[in-house]
Order: C-alpha cells, then structure tokens, then sequence
C-alpha cells in the first residue's frame, strides 16, 4: 500500500478510536459485505429510513399506517415550525423496504430521504 494512502488510514482509523488496523479493516470489509447483500438480496433486513418533510402534509402518517407489518419503530423531531424529521426503524424483506423508501420520497412535501440498511439476514460476526 502506499506510504501517503497507509498515512491517511492510519488518521482517520485513530481519530475513530480504532486500537489497530485489524479492527477498522474488519469494519469495512462488513460495511462492504453488507452494501452488497442489500443490493442483491430478496430476503429479510433491518434498516433505518429517514424523512425530513413539510409537517403540514399527512401523507407520511398515513403512508406509515399502510406498512405497519415492517415498521417497527418511528421517532418524530419538531425541526422548526414547518418541518419534522421522522427515524423510521424498518424490517421486513428488502423490496418491500426499498419500496417504502421510494414511496415516501416521492410524496409532495418530503424534502430529503435517506435509507440505511442496517443488517441483511443475519447479524454477521
């Protein structure tokens, strides 16, 4: 590897508090299993889905109540008097996920969408 690209790892490893190179190596790589399997699965994951949105729109609420069998948990956060921020804890198989995602971002008054996978499958070790 090269000595500037090893230097810059070694930085940002140690500003996350990683004791050693093994521990922020193992983290990529599960990061990198686990982008793949969201892309290619059909099975089951864990994920995180954020909205930020015009509070006045009650399409989010009622588009929560049609998927009540893969959200597991919402966390709702004032922004300012006109937008709110939902967390949106998801589970379920990932095309229904992904599907979710896609439909709340196209609703009138989302402002921004973000869905995180958390875990495909299993919890790897």
């Amino acid at each position: 590897m090269e000595e500037k690209l090893l230097k810059k790892f070694d930085e940002i490893i140690a500003s996350k508090g990683y004791e050693n190179r093994s521990e922020a190596i193992r983290d990529l790589v599960r990061n990198a299993i686990l982008e793949e399997e969201w892309k290619e699965t059909m099975g089951r994951a864990t994920a995180v889905l954020v909205v930020v949105y015009d509070h006045r729109k009650r399409d989010i609420t009622e588009m929560q109540h049609e998927h009540l069998g893969e959200i597991v948990s919402t966390l709702h956060f004032h922004i300012d008097e006109d937008n709110c921020l939902e967390v949106i804890l998801l589970q379920g198989a990932v095309p229904a996920l992904k599907d979710i995602a896609y439909k709340m971002g196209s609703q009138k008054g989302v402002k921004y969408t973000k869905l995180v996978p958390a875990v495909v499958g299993e919890i790897p070790l």
